[in-house]
């Protein structure tokens, strides 16, 4: 393959409304599609909306009928799909800070939000995170907001053969500006090509930045999203460097 496509999804998320939320999600993986992307990346409990509150009730596991969509589309469209939502432990109480990642082949993984903030830890337990993922030629670590506030994270992730860092985030406006230069740093540090996907539209009483973005392994900017549409951030590899460009998602129907 002489282009590798990645993108950052940036969406409007219903509180509490998976139904809904999992129609747009499967919209956006559709527009995707189109784009050849083959690495996409949903904010931070993207399938629910950053809602702490009616988490427990929302909780869900990979065994749940409704990720069937997703499962399907990432098989027919050879795309790993990595979206937020809140996670049930099968065997107990725990409840975590998720993502869900659906391959190519019809596997689905986890990855658990490793560092909570302080306002999460009265309704999520702190995860273990998940494997590097494979990717052909290329390796994948995740993170989930708060984790990329931990220097050691994005290490281990480049120590463990990482050469793309993925996050689903919630960065609200006063820290956009610390939280973007941070990820740059990382990219350059690790000479990893590094995605941040954020909200776009308030979200359990967040106001998120939006301009969900991509980094190169040299800690340049490849592109950004608005800050106030839902929107695919894309990236793509080609034999004389990255390109970057913005596609704007509009909904139909439901």
């Amino acid at each position: 393959m002489s282009h590798f496509i990645i993108a950052a999804a940036q969406i409007t998320c219903l509180a509490g409304n998976i139904d809904l939320n999992l129609n747009h999600h499967a919209q956006v993986v559709a527009l995707a599609a189109k784009q050849q992307v083959k690495l996409l990346i949903f904010p931070e409990l993207s399938l629910t909306g950053y809602e702490p509150e009616l988490a427990r009730k929302l909780g869900i596991t990979l065994q749940d009928p409704r990720l069937e969509t997703l499962r399907n589309q990432a098989k027919t469209h050879d795309m790993t799909i990595v979206i937020g939502a809140p996670l049930c432990c099968l065997d107990g109480d725990a409840l975590y800070i998720g993502a869900i990642v659906f391959s190519p082949d019809g596997t689905l993984y986890s990855y658990t939000k490793q560092h909570l903030h302080s306002s999460e830890e009265t309704v999520f337990t702190a995860g273990q995170g998940g494997p590097m993922l494979n990717l052909g030629d290329k390796t994948l670590g995740l993170a989930i907001c708060a984790d990329i506030g931990v220097p050691s994270h994005s290490q281990f992730a480049a120590d463990n053969g990482a050469d793309i860092y993925g996050a689903g985030v919630l960065i609200s406006k006063p820290s956009y500006d610390k939280e973007s230069a941070m990820m740059r740093c990382y990219a350059e540090k690790h000479a990893m090509t590094v995605i941040m996907a954020n909200h776009c539209a308030p979200t359990g009483g967040w106001i998120p930045a939006g301009k969900s973005a991509i980094w190169s392994e040299l800690g340049h900017e490849i592109v950004v999203a608005p800050a106030n549409q839902d929107a695919l951030a894309i990236a793509t590899l080609t034999p004389q460097g990255w390109k970057g460009h913005v596609e704007l998602v509009s909904y139909q129907g439901m």
